[in-house]
Formats: C-alpha cells, sequence, structure tokens
C-alpha cells in the first residue's frame, strides 16, 4: 500500500468513532499492537527530544527502505507513534521526506491533543523526518 492508502484507512478506521473518548481508546488499543522496541535502543541516543512522555524512536535502514521501531511510556503517544509507523515505516527515504501526513488533520488528532501532546506529534514527525534525510545523503554519497 502507498503512504496515502495507508492514511486513507487510518481515516477509515477511526471515522467509525463519533466521539473523542472511544478514539483515544482505540489509540490506545492500537499502541497495544506496537511491536516492542529492541532494550538496547530505549536509551538516550533514540530518545525523542520534545515530547512529554518518553518516546523511543530506532531507524533501521537496508540501502532502500528505512523501518522503525518505537516505544512510549504513554499510552496515549504510543498509540500516535504507532500510527506514524503505520504509514511512514517500510519507506524510502524520498517517500517519507515528500509525504503529506494528512491523516492527522482529517480524524482530527492535532485538535483534540493537549498542546504539549501536540508538540510531541511535531517532534515525532520531525525526527522521522531527519533520520529519512540523513539516509537519503548518507545513501548518495
Amino acid at each position: 500500500m502507498t503512504i496515502n492508502q495507508v492514511q486513507d484507512t487510518i481515516i477509515n478506521e477511526f471515522s467509525t468513532f463519533e466521539d473523542w473518548m472511544d478514539k483515544y481508546n482505540f489509540l490506545i488499543d492500537l499502541g497495544k499492537e506496537l511491536p516492542l522496541i529492541d532494550q538496547k535502543f530505549k536509551k538516550k541516543d533514540y530518545l525523542i527530544e520534545g515530547c512529554q512522555s518518553k518516546v523511543w524512536l530506532h531507524p533501521e535502514y537496508n540501502g532502500q527502505k528505512i523501518t522503525f521501531t518505537a516505544d512510549s511510556d504513554a499510552l496515549i503517544t504510543r498509540g500516535i507513534v504507532t500510527l506514524l509507523i503505520k504509514v511512514l515505516s517500510d519507506r524510502t527515504p524520498d517517500e517519507i521526506i515528500s509525504s503529506d501526513l494528512y491523516f492527522i488533520d482529517r480524524i482530527g488528532l492535532r485538535q483534540n491533543l493537549s498542546p504539549t501532546r501536540s508538540n510531541g506529534l511535531l517532534s515525532m514527525i520531525r525526527q522521522i523526518k531527519l533520520y529519512a534525510l540523513a539516509f537519503q545523503v548518507r545513501s548518495k554519497k
């Protein structure tokens, strides 16, 4: 599936809920599905700055695609990073860098997060794109 197809699927999944409490519960359930990150990556080097809760993000690049693993100490944040990984993991650096993450606004996520969680979301996106940019530059050398 393309990035946009995955985003459209997420939008459809969230559209089945009208109440934001139900959407939060769905987000928490998604976070429970997040594959565990290897403990060796739960250290400061992989901690995302700017998040209220702790979020670890580890990229692995095979020369073509980047695969992300992550974890968080907060349930909702874990759900948020799960969504980002669903959309952006197993993609090329170019795909990640040029992606328009429209699903965030379409499901109402940004509008229904606290300011600190919203900043954390932006920090997660920025870090994912920075990893992609670094791998893109490295692969062109």
